[in-house]
């Protein structure tokens, strides 16, 4: 049975072997391969692919303001060209003294999952960079950014209804590709999918970022036991939060509530709201069932032209169910997207037909 590397690492530390040397010093990414393999072999793209901090530096221009594409929990994100012409993204790691073991796993994880991971809808890794104390992950660049910028405003594009839909479309594939035991062999957990990590390309295929928390389950398993609740808040999993049991289903709630910002623009928490408007699940769950109750919770930002009231119904019907209490009840990701390609197909047949014959909301 392959051990996840977190655990694998872990391991390595509790050990008294020769292994006593400093973590932060560099190694190569066949150091960080998975202690028990299987016979199944590995499928490595360029993720392997090794940078120095000079080459991160002439990439990013000394990290310029210019560069500047965004931060996030794990440090800054930069557009970067190397030395081959390559446009990129780059992921500087930078936190404070007392996170700097936490983000080092999640490095590793991040460069040991993506390294054997391909599909479509996840971001590609090209390789990255554990010079001394710094690291870096270089991404494939996304010149569309992240769905929630969009979703919000803080970019030009408009998002209309086809669109929003081939966006969960693509995010569901990508999911439903990590919990049907992927290229590993065994399912795995995002644990932190939420709209900032979708990315967008420049067809606005989405394609999932950020593996730092992901789990492989336990061969076999279906639930995994944790005593430390990981993710974002406004995404979390209601029986995880309550219960450490973390499931493919914790996915399937945080995928409905990105299928909630998609319908109505908004965000997943609104810290500057009452303890219930703060949160988006409870604003609108109750809206969800019916066609008069749904006019109050769809983006008056989507034009009119682009969608049928049956596909809104649909997908919120869909949504419903993926932000249900009880995992049990949620739809596996598989299922999502099945059930986006009729959406979509009902989106497209209706608003091909004339104006009059559409039902108005």
């Amino acid at each position: 049975m392959p051990f996840g590397l977190v655990s694998a690492w872990n391991k390595r530390r509790r050990s008294k072997s020769q292994d006593h040397t400093d973590p932060w010093v560099y190694k190569p990414v066949e150091h960080w391969k998975l202690e028990d393999q299987t016979s199944q072999p590995i499928k490595r793209r360029r993720g392997s692919s090794v940078f120095t901090l000079k080459e991160m530096e002439e990439a990013t221009c000394f990290f310029s303001e210019e560069n500047l594409l965004g931060k996030g929990g794990f440090g800054k994100v930069y557009r970067g060209t190397l030395r081959s012409g390559e446009v990129v993204a780059i992921k500087k790691m930078e936190l404070p003294p007392f996170k700097e073991a936490e983000g080092e796993l999640e490095f590793r994880v991040e460069v040991d999952i993506l390294s054997r991971l391909d599909h479509p809808n996840l971001v590609s890794l090209i390789g990255y960079c554990a010079d001394g104390k710094h690291r870096f992950l270089v991404y494939e660049y996304m010149r569309n950014g992240n769905l929630q910028d969009h979703l919000n405003g803080l970019v030009e594009t408009r998002m209309d209804w086809p669109l929003r839909l081939k966006v969960a479309l693509g995010a569901a594939k990508g999911l439903a590709f990590l919990h049907s035991s992927s290229d590993v062999g065994i399912p795995i957990v995002h644990r932190d999918f939420k709209s900032t990590n979708i990315l967008l390309d420049a067809n606005f295929e989405a394609k999932i970022s950020d593996f730092g928390l992901a789990k492989l389950m336990p061969e076999g398993q279906e639930t995994y036991i944790t005593a430390r609740v990981l993710g974002t808040f406004g995404y979390f999993d209601p029986e995880y939060t309550s219960t450490g049991k973390l499931t493919l289903q914790s996915d399937v709630y945080a995928f409905g509530v990105v299928l909630l910002e998609l319908l109505t623009g908004r965000r997943a928490v609104e810290i500057n709201q009452g303890p219930i408007d703060q949160n988006l699940v409870l604003q609108v769950r109750h809206l969800l069932n019916g066609q008069k109750k749904l006019r109050k919770v769809i983006d008056p930002e989507l034009s009119r032209c682009s969608y049928t009231i049956e596909s809104i119904v649909m997908f919120a019907n869909l949504a419903s169910r993926c932000v249900r209490v009880e995992s049990s009840e949620r739809p596996s990701m598989a299922e999502c997207v099945k059930e986006l390609h009729i959406i979509i197909y009902t989106n497209s047949k209706g608003i091909s037909m004339p104006m009059h014959k559409l039902r108005m909301v």
